[in-house]
């Protein structure tokens, strides 16, 4: 066979293989898409059934103080007016289907529309999450790709002690920690809120504000990135290319540009996905001890009042954010590494 026969095969064996992959990738989301709405709506059964058997009692958050100047006939009125005297099936079936037309309900702990809490405080929430993670990214790939490239040396087994130490440590301890110090202590940062007292949020306070929140969900979500990407360099510094770069004398950060981090950085990123679960409860941990305008106090407050309709609307939420991270994780990783099977 000719050189340029095998140049053809070569050019059309890669294409079909991209192809080939592409499919795999979309057979996979749809697959996940379907398996999403029963899950879903599994979700929202069970936290309608579950928030019934609370022995709170939702009026309270309807009547406020005057909950306890109310008679009993009363407060059974004010039940049937608030319409929290149904049974939970079919308050779940009024809530899903005013979803489905476009309506979120309304918020009795908020006393606002359940859509006007989400533009609220969900940008606050999101902006810290994404900012937390992707920072967390940058910071676990370039350090976990040193401490790799220097397998049993001081500064590997420090990277590596310290992940393994902060990864022990949940994320409120790491809060308290930053507030004693840095806050507290030291009174180089705000400690609460997004901006000063009754001032209105600002870029920038909002930026000086998020400091510590960010330090502290960045810590709760760089160690396992910092070894997952250690591991990754440490299993390609072992492959064959690598070590036929070194024999033709290719070494350094030359080695790690050109061999070692593209087969390393990509597959590590792929698994930021299934860290979407630990993300949003390091996120309402992060939030409470900083008193951060995002969705945690409110999370807690409609789960405490039993508010049906913010309570249902945050966990779907959270349950599809989740599923869609696992999905999206999934597809990267097949679109990204060959060694994993082409199949949904």
């Amino acid at each position: 066979m000719t050189a340029t026969a095998e140049r053809h095969i070569v050019g059309d064996v890669a294409p079909a293989r991209h192809r080939s992959r592409r499919r795999a990738v979309l057979r996979l989301l749809a697959l996940r898409a379907l398996i999403a709405v029963p899950v879903t709506v599994a979700v929202s059964v069970a936290m309608f059934f579950v928030a019934s058997l609370s022995p709170f009692d939702p009026l309270v958050a309807y009547l406020g103080d005057n909950y306890q100047f109310a008679t009993a006939a009363q407060r059974e009125a004010a039940r049937a007016a608030y319409g929290i005297d149904r049974p939970w099936l079919q308050a779940w079936w009024e809530w899903l289907t005013g979803l489905v037309h476009g309506d979120l309900g309304w918020s009795s702990t908020q006393s606002q529309p359940v859509a006007t809490v989400l533009a609220e405080r969900l940008p606050f929430t999101l902006g810290l999450s994404a900012a937390a993670l992707a920072l967390a990214a940058v910071l676990g790939v370039l350090v976990g790709a040193i401490a790799g490239m220097r397998r049993g040396g001081r500064l590997d087994r420090a990277c590596t002690g310290f992940a393994v130490t902060m990864a022990a440590v949940p994320p409120f301890v790491v809060s308290l920690v930053l507030v004693a110090t840095v806050a507290g202590g030291l009174r180089w940062l705000p400690t609460s809120g997004a901006a000063a007292p009754g001032e209105d949020y600002t870029v920038g306070g909002v930026a000086v504000h998020a400091v510590l929140p960010l330090i502290a969900l960045t810590v709760s979500q760089l160690p396992w990135l910092l070894l997952a990407m250690r591991a990754a360099v440490v299993d390609a510094t072992g492959s064959d290319a690598v070590r036929a770069a070194r024999a033709r004398g290719i070494d350094g950060w030359a080695l790690l540009r050109g061999h070692i981090a593209p087969v390393s950085v990509l597959p590590t990123l792929a698994l930021l996905g299934t860290r979407l679960p630990e993300l949003i409860a390091g996120a309402a941990i992060v939030e409470t001890v900083f008193g951060w305008p995002g969705m945690a106090a409110v999370l807690v407050e409609s789960a405490a009042a039993l508010d049906f309709p913010l309570l249902a609307t945050l966990t779907v939420g959270a349950a599809l954010a989740v599923l869609a991270g696992s999905a999206l994780s999934d597809a990267a990783a097949v679109a990204v590494d060959p060694r994993i099977e082409l199949t949904a």
